[in-house]
């Protein structure tokens, strides 16, 4: 798998995910949410250098000129619903994508610490020889990001596959470099060293979903 860990080199992305970070500043879900976005906008941007270009001829009010636009068949898959933001960051800069979404979530039996991943919702296009961009913004363990890929196997096989996050944890980037192929791409802006007893990361920031879009009822 190629790693992409953009905190190894510094930029304004710093900035942002001190902000998502910070107790006090995190409260602020509308600026968590547009935090998440930006964090999406850069590592699409960083994510573009890396795809298919072809030539084409513009027709300017004045003469026409040749420029290289991307060529990739696109499908920006998120996982509800903290992957929302940053699945409308990806789309700002990838805005002739195709969308697919998924609900995936933790289901702790008989409040155990373990737990495993349910799929219950799915709507896709065709993955068939398409680039297909897999979005979750927190990359604890990793299985969320292999239980929705499983679940999106049946919709065709990807030319290629890149992997989208915001904060990962050490431990979850080995779960899906172990999972995925040697040619999948992840973009990460950051990775963490640990995860707690209940499969959080530390020091992380929290419950995404909560922090974006408020506490959510326990089943």
């Amino acid at each position: 798998m190629h790693i992409h860990n953009l905190s190894l080199q510094n930029s304004v992305l710093n900035n942002y995910i001190a902000e998502m970070r910070d107790f006090s500043i995190q409260k602020d879900r509308m600026r968590f949410r547009r935090n998440i976005e930006r964090v999406g906008e850069i590592l699409a941007y960083e994510m573009s250098k890396t795809l298919s270009y072809k030539s084409s001829s513009i027709t300017t009010p004045l003469d026409r000129c040749d420029m290289d636009l991307m060529a990739n068949d696109m499908v920006l898959c998120s996982i509800l619903r903290a992957g929302v933001p940053l699945h409308n960051g990806l789309l700002n800069y990838f805005d002739q994508a195709e969308n697919a979404f998924i609900s995936a979530y933790r289901h702790h039996k008989d409040q155990q610490e373990s737990f495993e991943i349910i799929v219950e919702y799915l709507a896709c296009p065709s993955l068939e020889n398409k680039t297909l961009i897999l979005a979750d913004p927190m990359l604890a363990t990793g299985q969320s990001m292999v239980a929705t890929f499983e679940a999106l196997k049946p919709f065709g096989t990807p030319k290629e596959i890149h992997l989208v996050s915001v904060i990962g944890a050490e431990a979850g980037v080995a779960y899906v470099k172990k999972h995925f192929n040697e040619n999948t791409h992840l973009w990460i802006a950051t990775i963490d060293p640990d995860l707690n007893d209940k499969g959080y990361i530390i020091p992380g920031l929290g419950d995404a979903g909560d922090l974006a879009f408020g506490e959510k009822l326990q089943h």
